[in-house]
């Protein structure tokens, strides 16, 4: 029966079918051979969105996607490069900031590769920085998205697991920070004996950049804010987050007109109608698992086989970055952070600290093939065969690891200022 699964599964993933039909086709197969009522898939469908928490998804989805057809992502580039660009590879390191500036606004890796990389792309070629350098660097900076809050992988890894999204958002500012520096150092080693010039500091001109990009940057600040201030739930900031958006945008800035309007709305509906059918499926697909005593036997084995949580934590990262090379990063959160949570409890690993790592090490899922989703989103955007944008990003993937690393056994990055706040 389980060959028979495996075997229809694979044969959908190769011929490109959907992933909630691939999902939908396993879930319905194993409850049919397990003479379980097909009904109960429904039921699960049901109960699992059925959740207060999950309604900040499509809030979340909806605000990013009234500041990215906005003039956000110029703002903020010319902040950022206001604020670092006289750094020797200034462009570069502003580059990394702008990505993590409006990481912090989007929550989504593709649209922060497209937003800044578009403009900062050019830039840097038209400063003497190597095309492979530039092109790694934008497609790598881009995946900072899903890191930095709000995230979105982050809320749907908060409802399987059962713990605050809100601790998640704050322990994802760390990792995200430490990792944003990596890149910045390794583009300033990569670039010191370069001929990219470098752009004076003015006061004058940081003051008026940062006034401009204001609105854009106290977003975030809005929204953590409001959350460890018992304003709001991390639910209701995600709905501030909207009207907040809507009214910088269209009241403030004035670049989204009202008439445009209705087609964000549409576009956000069809992103999260995806988003909530996979999410449905596969939690239906975690129930079965959980029903068939799958976590427990998965316990039992690694118990036998692996005694200290330093060497888990190896193996959890392996087996997570194999993971991103094949899934997308909400199937993979859905499917094994309910079985490897339990375990890590017995290991005496944090449930928040176990979701940064997962966020992490799926965010490397976004630069490594076959599925790496920027690599694609790279290659569309800027016209380079995929090959190229991959031959580019390795050694960027080299400073993710060593973030990765560093994250994973200092546990301390994600878990401080959460312990701080409380």
């Amino acid at each position: 029966m389980t060959f028979i699964i495996l075997a229809i599964v694979a044969l959908f993933a190769i011929l490109g079918v959907p992933l909630f039909v691939v999902l939908g086709t396993a879930v319905a197969m194993a409850l049919y051979f397990s003479d379980i009522p097909l009904v109960v898939m429904a039921q699960r469908m049901f109960t699992t969105t059925d959740s207060f928490p999950l309604m900040a998804i499509p809030f979340f989805i909806l605000a990013g996607a009234l500041m990215t057809k906005g003039g956000i992502a110029r703002r903020l580039i010319d902040l950022a490069k206001a604020a670092v660009g006289w750094l020797p590879s200034g462009l570069a390191i502003a580059t990394v900031a702008a990505c993590m500036l409006f990481a912090a606004i989007s929550g989504s890796s593709p649209a922060t590769l497209v937003a800044v990389g578009t403009l900062m792309y050019p830039a840097m070629l038209r400063d003497r920085y190597s095309q492979d350098f530039s092109l790694g660097l934008v497609t790598t900076a881009g995946s900072l998205g899903i890191l930095i809050p709000p995230s979105i992988p982050m809320i749907i890894y908060a409802i399987v697991v059962g713990v605050s999204v809100s601790d998640l958002f704050i322990a994802g500012v760390g990792p995200g920070l430490l990792i944003g520096a990596l890149l910045m150092t390794y583009s300033f080693l990569r670039n010191r004996g370069g001929s990219q010039h470098r752009i004076p500091f003015s006061k004058s001109a940081f003051v008026s950049r940062f006034k401009e990009g204001i609105w854009a940057v106290l977003l975030p600040v809005v929204i953590l804010g409001g959350i460890y201030g018992g304003i709001f739930t991390a639910t209701e900031a995600a709905a501030v987050a909207v009207i907040y958006a809507f009214g910088v945008e269209v009241f403030i800035h004035r670049e989204t007109k009202l008439k445009k309007i209705p087609e964000i709305f549409v576009g956000s509906a069809v992103d999260m109608g995806i988003i909530l059918v996979i999410i449905a499926i596969a939690m239906s697909l975690s129930w079965f698992l959980t029903a068939q005593y799958v976590p427990q036997l998965l316990a039992e084995w690694i118990s036998d086989h692996i005694h200290t949580p330093w060497v888990f934590l190896l193996a959890l990262n392996l087996l997570l970055l194999v993971t991103g090379c094949l899934m997308d990063i909400i199937s993979a959160i859905l499917i094994l952070a309910p079985l490897t949570a339990p375990i890590a409890r017995e290991m005496g690993v944090d449930p928040i600290h176990l979701g940064i790592l997962y966020i992490v090490n799926l965010e490397i899922g976004y630069l490594t093939p076959p599925i790496g989703i920027n690599l694609f989103v790279s290659s569309i955007v800027f016209d380079k065969p995929v090959v190229r944008v991959i031959r580019a990003v390795l050694p960027f993937l080299a400073v993710m690891l060593l973030g990765l690393l560093l994250v994973t056994y200092f546990p301390q990055i994600s878990l401080a200022l959460v312990h701080t706040l409380k």
